[in-house]
Parts: structure tokens; C-alpha cells; sequence
């Protein structure tokens, strides 16, 4: 017989599903009032900025953002169309591909950082102090999260920035 999740457990999994959906639509909202476009945008710019040679194959982006494969796609197509990447045949393997972060790419990601890290501050770090949220990061990694992976991003890139 399986065991059934207590009732703290359900209320831990609909706080959690509840905060991740309102604290990411208040962060996309602070981005759009700001003049930027979607967070995706960055994460993806952010994504390739970090990769070596500022490249990656569309299924190594899709991977370290965990979105669908349509919606990586598509979201490929709209930061090419917008000259913020450049797609790039792989010269080994003739029908892969490459996306590549262009220079104003790189611009627009360090930008985008300055609000979206105003509305990290907003909507996460006023209202926890730092042992909070260690303490936080330490049993959402009980969960599988890896805190230690989601560190500021001035902090992981030597370009100032996420």
C-alpha cells in the first residue's frame, strides 16, 4: 500500500506551486513595466552568455532552462528575429545547429539584470532575511533543488550583471 502525503505535505506542495506562480508573474510584471521583455528571454541569454564560446545546441538550452522543446524553439526563433542570438551550423554534424549569443545579446541580458534583480530584492529578499533564506535553499534542497547552482548571476559571470 502507498503511503499518502499528510496533510502538511499537501499544504507545503500547494504553498510552494502557489508562491512559484506569484512571485514569478509579479517578477515578469516588474520586467514589462520596466521596458524588457519576457524572463525567458533572459534565462536563455543567460543560459548562452555562460556557455563556452557563448554557444550552445537548442537541446542544451532547452535542458538548462527546463521549458518544452516548442517553446525553446520558438523562443530561439524570436531572440534571432530580434538580433540577440545568431543561430550557427554545427561544421561536424551538418543538420545540428548552434545558437550563439551576439554582442547585443550579451547587452541586453546585462540590462535586463539591473530590474530583474530589483524585483528579486522586491519579492524574495525584503521579506527573508539571509539566515531565512539559507535556511529556505537548504530544504528546498531536501526536495532535489540545488540551491548552490542558483546563485546570483554577478556572482557566476565575470560580466557584470542577472
Amino acid at each position: 500500500m502507498k503511503r499518502k502525503p499528510s496533510t502538511e505535505a499537501t499544504a507545503v506542495w500547494i504553498r510552494l506551486m502557489r508562491v512559484q506562480s506569484r512571485v514569478l508573474d509579479a517578477v515578469e510584471q516588474d520586467l514589462k513595466k520596466a521596458g524588457f521583455p519576457p524572463l525567458a528571454w533572459y534565462d536563455a541569454l543567460l543560459e548562452l552568455s555562460r556557455a563556452p564560446s557563448g554557444e550552445m545546441r537548442p537541446v542544451e538550452l532547452e535542458k538548462q532552462m527546463l521549458i518544452p522543446q516548442y517553446s525553446t524553439s520558438r523562443l530561439i526563433d524570436r531572440l534571432v528575429d530580434e538580433g540577440l542570438a545568431a543561430r550557427r551550423e554545427c561544421k561536424i554534424d551538418k543538420r545540428g545547429q548552434f545558437v550563439e549569443i551576439t554582442e547585443v545579446g550579451r547587452e541586453l541580458q546585462k540590462r535586463m539584470w539591473a530590474a530583474y534583480s530589483a524585483a528579486i530584492e522586491k519579492h524574495v529578499g525584503s521579506k527573508l532575511s539571509d539566515a531565512d533564506a539559507v535556511k529556505l535553499c537548504g530544504l528546498l534542497d531536501r526536495l532535489g533543488c540545488s540551491c548552490d547552482e542558483a546563485q546570483p548571476p554577478a556572482a557566476r559571470d565575470s560580466a557584470p550583471a542577472r
